[in-house]
């Protein structure tokens, strides 16, 4: 069994210290290894905004910031003055990003672990003590996740995917990897933030793995060309439904692959129970003038207008399956293996 390192966007991904949370600056990496430095909930909810960090990065994020909101509660007297400003944090940060539900999750989880332990003198102390957990469960179940998404990979594979994956493409590389299994990757660039060109491609390499990079309308051509073996992307939402809420871009990719006859599947922990179908997603718009930019460049003529929808939906007869942290099961069937808790 090979030995795999974890990518450095994953090692170096958001540091809680004593006085401020750290988070890498990924929409300069890996060109800069910088960090932006967050000493207050606000701080870290506009890092959020602005992209600082994407994907499943939010989720460290957020919960790093609740941190600091912990301990200005921790000098408050009395439960209801702490729960009321954990309260207000968390709601300032599940307000930044609405499409992906991963901070909305563990706001939730966090909070009512601090209305458990509101009134304790060590209040502090037992919510680091929950943020260490939720981390540690998380990873957890990327790893079981990665498991089950190395098994779709065959020796030999070519596999397409599309922006930043976080955990979930990473983890199943690296459990590929364990099993011995020969891999290569393409990456598409993913405008306007080019999280595929530069996280996706650079951690994939720093793995080991053969990358190639291709613009954004490359993706059916080299399908057709016979580069492709398998399309695979990380989900920011699976619906109960079997819909696939992910970076905009997913969609074509998805068409392409089922005119080719080639296989897409879509990776997430576990699908959204809240979520009966896609018209429960809210989807975001981004401000439309990061389509006219790239990189801090202006790439579009000034007479001309942008527009940006963050995200878009993969309906599930284009989706070969759903990798969870459970298994691989059917996008149209998934309401068959999961209960409204999402387990």
């Amino acid at each position: 069994m090979q030995t795999v390192t974890m990518p450095t966007v994953m090692r170096e991904n958001v540091l809680v210290e004593p006085d401020c949370v750290r988070i890498l600056d990924r929409r300069v990496f890996p060109f800069e290894t910088s960090f932006v430095t967050c000493r207050t909930v606000e701080d870290v909810a506009v890092a959020i905004e602005q992209m600082v960090t994407q994907s499943g990065g939010p989720f460290y994020a957020a919960s790093a910031a609740m941190v600091l909101a912990a301990r200005e509660a921790q000098a408050l007297a009395g439960s209801d003055a702490r729960l009321d400003l954990m309260r207000r944090a968390g709601a300032r940060l599940v307000a930044t990003r609405a499409t992906n539900d991963h901070i909305a999750n563990v706001v939730a989880v966090l909070l009512a672990d601090a209305e458990a332990h509101a009134g304790a003198d060590d209040f502090l102390v037992r919510f680091e003590a929950a943020v260490e957990r939720v981390w540690r469960e998380r990873r957890a179940a990327a790893s079981r996740l990665g498991a089950h998404g190395a098994r779709v990979i065959a020796d030999g594979d070519t596999v397409l995917t599309h922006c930043w994956a976080e955990s979930t493409i990473i983890e199943t590389a690296a459990a590929a990897k364990r099993d011995g299994k020969q891999v290569s990757f393409i990456c598409s660039e993913t405008r306007p933030y080019l999280q595929g060109a530069r996280l996706t491609a650079h951690s994939l390499a720093e793995m080991g793995f053969d990358v190639t990079v291709i613009t954004d309308n490359m993706g059916a051509w080299a399908m057709a060309r016979g580069k492709v073996a398998r399309l695979m992307t990380a989900a920011d939402r699976v619906t109960m439904s079997g819909h696939v809420v992910n970076k905009v871009g997913t969609l074509q990719l998805a068409i392409s692959a089922h005119h080719f006859g080639l296989p897409y599947f879509a990776m997430v922990q576990a699908p959204d129970a809240k979520a009966l179908s896609d018209a429960d997603v809210p989807m975001e718009d981004r401000n439309p003038e990061e389509s006219l930019h790239c990189l801090g460049h202006r790439t579009a003529s000034p007479l001309a207008k942008g527009w940006y929808p963050a995200f878009d939906v993969t309906p599930p007869h284009l989706v070969s399956g759903v990798v969870t942290s459970n298994g691989v099961f059917p996008a149209a069937a998934l309401f068959l293996h999961f209960d409204q808790t999402g387990s």
